[in-house]
């Protein structure tokens, strides 16, 4: 564009930008835009000048999508469509604006870096330069913004990647870190394989916040280098770039081991699985890793004696020197015929029908053998293809290999279909089965074909293994019922209507129901036998336990069907059951017509009071502030995992709290509550599970949907517990522990200098004047609103500097710049967390003010300590 009339130079851009910044507050979008249009006309340097309103422009606006910087950028894009020749003296002067613009590049906003990119031409400059650049930013710790910039500036190859995606991965900003890499291979197996480093058994995490002392490690960023969270990013990244296992042996040494210990829970704790489907997934995961070989081994020993252990040893060829001596000595002396692993003798040739105690527990199908055919040859596809097409009806279910997340997609090795009075099975297994094109063509039109009713239960699993088996595109669905959204509903309305049997039936050990055979067994009467679920499916020939779990597994789906539909009133269902088509939670006004007596026997559910007149109720129980008060210290509950964050705010005010983890079966709560009394705080279906296995009223269910906040003040409110000031941080939010070590100023600093987090003399003497300076006005004193148990601080080794449970101090997590301002830190015995006076005290006190028994003086005397 060339120069504007004379009246419109000169326009002031410090007056633009103040008049633009007035109708933004306004609120005035429309004057905005029209100021903005006119005024860039006016302006006798538009990109010059359009960089001195920016730079006069307030800083980032949190919580707004849409900050007045970027508003304006867009606006002068949409004018310059209008004049696209901005006017440019020299290159020299080009390059200067370049730079300018490269300076504001500290906005995260992903369209504000683009149009600047775009207005000024950025991506011509020089390599070097724009490196440069970034690495300024990385130096003011401006590390989301480095990475922003240099993605949208393709700069990725020309930088580092672990300087680049360390601090962001320890700022919990890991997709952040995934887009830089994505694209490049290179850089790709780069991030992979350093955090595949980080999985060793004998990586230490110190290293890494001694090369970064400069900033605090978050809580969430510290969880997310932790060798259980890394292994299953690595594993997602192996899947997302397709890259070889090969380069992350760690993580997969680690999810091995992980898989390892489940095996060995599963057969000799839970004992829910066979000793035949025990060996054959034990030989998968060990595979030919001689250290796993060795674990084995070794836990073998604990959880069944010498004489397994001693047997697996010798399948492996274990060495002398990595054996127990007790093995190698049993070697010695164990006979030829002990030594190979197995049942001794000819095994028993399994019989159609189960024994009588199984007939008598357990779903059992009304069908002889002769119904169960095989479907492995074209002749036979044929045949089944015959029948099944003209079913009106189906029942539908897979079987896979389990991998224990080695590999992140099965390929089906079975699949049932079953039909009124016959029960197929397909068996991809089968030497060019799998394959043969009319295979694939059945099976996509038995799931189109909508005069027929497809039945499953939990289908989105099968159809995700059965599209990686022949790498389909999406399968095209039509008149599909998945059983598991009528679970759902039928759960919701808390209906158990069994008709036979005993309420609940335990297979294994403590091992109530759960999934398709606890809905089997609320409808039938009897649960599934799931002792062959976890089978070596791809094994052959199938043993007739397995058989008969795959063709009950498809059958007792149209049972299930049958009754419910024959009456669904009776089971709370609408007379459709073809509309239950999501498992979407109920509306408010539904839900409050089914709470009744029949929800509380066994448990009581903690939720918002339905009306006036039921204020006070819970469920038709009493409420417990009638009881005598409760100090915080003297409620113990467990925490399912879909409620940590209520866990973690009820540690906050002292309450005794076990909170389970993420990968936790829920059963774990009702173990913890039977061995330590402790009452169980759930949400949604594992409360059916629970309410069962405890005492009346030693289970209560919170609304999923509720902050965590209002969850605590509705469990605090329920037991009449009397909150203080002095509750508040009286446990460690991270392990639970009441008992602290008071740390003063001058020890903390002598124990960073130890572990070299102090690094700077300067830093160190800086510190120790101001301690000088404030010693004789400033004397520490363990705060009056804590009340927990204080250890000596002589409890702590000053060479380890680890308490006398072992755990070190987290000395990583004290950022230096704090030590001029805190004079006394409390250090968490159990975990060693270390923590301080800030303003966390005084937000929670706002939190919980409505709950907190304390007078106007003490709530103003404790806000003011921060």
């Amino acid at each position: 564009m060339s120069r504007t009339t004379p009246e419109a130079v000169g326009l002031d851009p410090a007056m633009l930008r103040d008049q633009l910044f007035e109708l933004w507050n306004r609120k005035d979008m429309q004057t905005l835009h029209l100021a903005a249009i006119q005024g860039f006309s006016k302006l006798s340097e538009p990109l010059e000048a359009l960089l001195t309103i920016l730079e006069g422009c307030p800083g980032k606006q949190k919580g707004r999508s849409l900050t007045l910087g970027l508003h304006i950028l867009m606006e002068f894009q949409t004018w310059m469509k209008e004049h696209p020749q901005a006017p440019l003296s020299s290159l020299l002067e080009h390059q200067a604006l370049q730079q300018r613009a490269l300076s504001l590049m500290t906005d995260t906003q992903s369209s504000f870096v683009e149009n600047l990119i775009l207005i000024y031409e950025l991506d011509s400059m020089d390599p070097a330069i724009l490196r440069s650049n970034i690495m300024k930013l990385q130096a003011l710790h401006c590390y989301k913004e480095a990475a922003v910039l240099s993605i949208k500036l393709k700069l990725q190859k020309e930088l580092n990647m672990e300087e680049m995606c360390v601090p962001l991965i320890l700022q919990d900003k890991l997709p952040m870190a995934e887009s830089f890499v994505t694209g490049h291979n290179d850089l790709e197996q780069q991030l992979v394989t350093l955090l595949d480093s980080w999985c060793h058994p004998y990586f230490n995490e110190e290293a890494i916040y001694k090369r970064y002392p400069h900033f605090s490690v978050t809580k969430r960023g510290m969880s997310q280098i932790q060798p259980k969270m890394l292994t299953k990013h690595v594993f997602r990244l192996v899947e997302k770039f397709h890259i070889d296992q090969g380069l992350c042996p760690n993580a997969l040494h680690k999810r091995r081991l992980d898989s390892l210990r489940f095996l060995m829970y599963k057969r000799f704790v839970e004992k829910g699985m066979t000793d035949e489907n025990w060996s054959d997934h034990v030989q998968y995961v060990v595979a030919d890793d001689f250290e796993l070989q060795i674990q084995l081994v070794e836990m073998l020993m604990k959880y069944c004696g010498l004489h397994k252990a001693c047997q697996w040893s010798l399948r492996y060829n274990i060495p002398k020197n990595r054996l127990p001596w007790s093995i190698w000595e049993m070697q010695q002396s164990l006979p030829p015929e002990q030594q190979q692993i197995g049942p001794s003798g000819s095994a028993k040739p399994e019989e159609w029908r189960p024994s009588r105690s199984d007939c008598q527990n357990f779903y059992q199908v009304p069908l002889t053998r002769d119904k169960v055919h095989f479907v492995d040859s074209p002749e036979a596809l044929q045949r089944c293809r015959n029948t099944v097409l003209k079913a009106s009806i189906v029942g539908v279910d897979m079987e896979w290999q389990p991998t224990f997340g080695c590999i992140s997609t099965q390929q089906v090795a079975l699949i049932q279909l079953a039909v009124l009075d016959q029960v197929f099975l397909l068996d991809l297994c089968a030497n060019g089965f799998r394959q043969y094109p009319d295979t694939i063509i059945f099976m996509q039109t038995l799931f189109s074909e909508r005069n027929i009713l497809k039945l499953g239960y939990g289908m989105s699993g099968d159809l995700k293994c059965l599209i990686a088996t022949w790498h389909l595109e999406p399968l095209k669905i039509e008149a599909m019922l998945d059983l598991l959204n009528v679970h759902q509903k039928l759960q919701r309305r808390k209906v158990n209507r069994t008709q036979n049997g005993p309420q609940e039936v335990l297979v294994g050990k403590n091992s109530p129901e759960k999934g398709l055979s606890l809905m089997v067994q609320q409808v039938l009467g009897r649960p599934l036998d799931k002792t062959e679920q976890m089978s070596n499916w791809e094994k052959r020939p199938l043993r007739i336990s397995q058989i008969r779990y795959a063709v009950a597994d498809a059958y007792c789906l149209l049972d299930v069907y049958s009754a419910l539909s024959s009456n669904p009133a009776y089971f709370g269902l609408p007379a459709d059951l073809r509309s239950i088509s999501s498992s979407q939670p109920e509306k408010s006004a539904t839900k409050k017509q089914t709470h009744g007596k029949e929800e509380c026997q066994g448990a009581q559910r903690v939720s918002p009071p339905r009306s006036n007149t039921e204020k006070g109720l819970l469920c038709g129980v009493k409420r417990s502030e009638d009881s005598p008060p409760l100090p915080p210290q003297q409620l113990r509950v467990v925490c399912d995992n879909m409620l940590q964050g209520l866990g973690r705010y009820l540690r906050c005010l002292g309450v005794d709290v076990i909170i389970l983890e993420s990968t936790d079966d829920h059963r774990v709560a009702a173990e913890l509550a039977h061995a330590e009394g402790r009452f169980i705080l759930t949400s949604g279906l594992p409360f059916q599970t629970l309410r069962s296995q405890v005492a009346e009223g030693r289970c209560l269910s919170l609304d999923c949907s509720e902050k965590a906040r209002d969850q605590a003040v509705r469990v605090l409110r329920h037991f009449n517990v009397q909150l203080t000031t002095s509750d508040i941080f009286s446990r460690c939010q991270a392990c639970n522990s009441d008992q602290y070590a008071a740390v003063p100023r001058k020890d903390m600093v002598r124990m960073l200098k130890q572990r070299g987090f102090l690094q700077g003399q300067d830093d160190i003497d800086h510190t120790q004047q101001e301690e000088d300076k404030l010693g004789h006005i400033l004397t520490p004193e363990i705060p009056r609103y804590v009340q927990c148990q204080w250890a000596p601080l002589s409890e702590l080794d000053p060479d380890t500097l680890t308490f006398p449970g072992g755990a070190p101090v987290q000395l990583h997590s004290v950022p230096p710049a704090l030590l001029p301002k805190i004079p006394l830190y409390y250090v968490c015995t159990r975990c060693g967390k270390v923590f301080w006076e800030g303003s966390h005290f005084g937000r929670v006190l706002s939190m919980f003010q409505d709950v907190l028994h304390i007078t106007d003086t003490e709530a103003a005397a404790a806000a003011q300590q921060n």
